[in-house]
């Protein structure tokens, strides 16, 4: 699922961008939320994932930019898109590492432009990103919201940070060469997400969600190394 917030003080632009985007992923088969905000103050409020942002420069109060700024400094990975009415308040984007922008009155070419575009590089599937393919459905998951994942009856199931469970057929072996270091396949039917992993004793491994996942005994004498390879790499 592609989580996209708007935050918009003119609530004829966001809904605008409302439609055009939930008109582009509709297109696209792939499922998306969309939440809207009319100020700065209320989107860093908002404490769930957000994969794209669509973020007004001018607003009263907060404006776009400083937003934007606040949520880079806290860690905020995802695509931010700015709405403006001035393209020369533009080149200030580069300092919060915007992916594009769109000038208003916001055209259904402009929109499809720049989220083809953006589409077409999330369809790459970057290292951080897992493309998951149900039926004519696809979505787009990031591998940080994975805590782990079971196979069962030809079937895989991410257990996602949310609670949310997303089941699709593939093999694990597939799915395990698709993902990176920060994951550890633990037992035949198990892969855990090292970020999330809590302990491990007696041949289980205590996840942070409170899940309890077998580890293999062939796996343990691996665990702890691998584990020591993942905080030098990805906690350092």
């Amino acid at each position: 699922m592609i989580r996209v917030a708007i935050c918009d003080d003119e609530s004829r632009t966001a809904d605008q961008v409302k439609k055009l985007a939930s008109d582009f992923f509709r297109e696209k088969n792939v499922e998306a939320s969309i939440v809207c905000f009319s100020n700065g103050k209320e989107l860093l409020k908002y404490d769930k994932n957000m994969d794209i942002i669509f973020l007004d420069i001018q607003m009263d109060g907060m404006d776009g930019m400083a937003a934007a700024g606040k949520l880079r400094h806290r860690g905020f990975k995802g695509v931010i898109i700015f709405i403006t009415v001035l393209k020369e308040m533009v080149f200030q984007s580069f300092e919060v590492q915007a992916y594009d922008y769109l000038l208003k009155p916001i055209g259904k070419k402009q929109f499809a432009k720049t989220m083809e575009r953006l589409f077409a590089s999330m369809k790459d599937v970057s290292e951080e990103k897992l493309l998951v393919q149900k039926g004519y459905e696809r979505s787009i998951i990031s591998f940080d919201e994975i805590v782990y994942a079971e196979v069962i009856d030809r079937k895989v199931y991410l257990h996602l940070a949310s609670s949310e469970v997303v089941d699709f057929y593939d093999r694990i072996e597939n799915l395990e060469d698709r993902l990176d270091g920060r994951f550890f396949r633990c037992h035949r039917s198990f892969l855990i997400n090292l970020k999330y992993l809590k302990s491990y004793k007696n041949g289980a491994a205590f996840m942070e969600n409170g899940k309890e996942i077998p580890v293999s005994r062939l796996r343990s004498k691996e665990l702890s190394a691998v584990v020591l390879q993942y905080m030098k790499e990805w906690r350092l």
